[in-house]
């Protein structure tokens, strides 16, 4: 995960020093989290894969007439149709009827309501206007910079283009390299699975 963050803003701080197209990605919405604020992704759920084992070509070769033959039985029968269940909607879908009745709520109450929304909006917008002010700043201030420094020095300016990997510096100390069991089977991961299966 760290990794992750330190090569995001590697690549922000390169994209945001280059001088020749100083384009901002802005955010379009006020009702995110603040811009100045590192971001991280949700860890992403797998399972691996699972190991191919070897088969005997005669088997596959049984497998396949298996198959032929099969086509060539259902090419005489006229096909049956599969129903779909994904654009089937069940009953329980279809009734309109609550099961528990919204508490009503009085003019006065509602009123506050729509009254502190928008004062959230017009704070949320302040916020928003004030960050991408200091934004543009920080970006003119550092464009400035680089083109002075650019006057100055050649080999410093070039130096200050590239992406500081010690900005967010990542440790890590895990298990030393063992070699591989030999015949060592993975177990493979179990699960339900409750797919219906048409057979025609």
């Amino acid at each position: 995960m760290a990794g992750f963050v330190c090569r995001a803003v590697n690549r922000i701080i390169s994209s945001q020093s280059s001088c020749c197209s100083p384009v901002i990605a802005v955010r379009h919405s006020h009702w995110f989290t603040s811009m100045l604020s590192l971001k991280t992704s949700a860890p992403l759920r797998a399972e691996p894969r699972k190991k191919k084992k070897k088969v005997d070509p005669r088997q596959e070769i049984l497998v396949k007439d298996r198959l032929k033959k099969r086509l060539k039985r259902m090419e005489k029968v006229s096909p049956e149709l599969i129903p779909i269940e994904d654009f089937i909607t069940s009953a329980k879908s279809f009734d309109d009827t609550r099961t528990r009745a919204l508490p009503e709520v009085c003019f006065e109450e509602s009123e506050r309501r729509a009254l502190l929304l928008k004062e959230w909006s017009r704070h949320k917008h302040k916020q928003h206007q004030m960050e991408m002010q200091e934004i543009q700043e920080a970006l003119k201030a550092q464009k400035q910079a680089l083109m002075q420094l650019k006057l100055e020095s050649k080999e410093l300016y070039i130096a200050a283009l590239r992406p500081d990997t010690d900005t967010l510096p990542f440790l890590h100390h895990g298990p030393s390299y063992t070699p591989p069991i030999a015949d060592y089977e993975a177990p493979e991961g179990k699960y339900n699975d409750i797919t219906r299966v048409y057979t025609q």
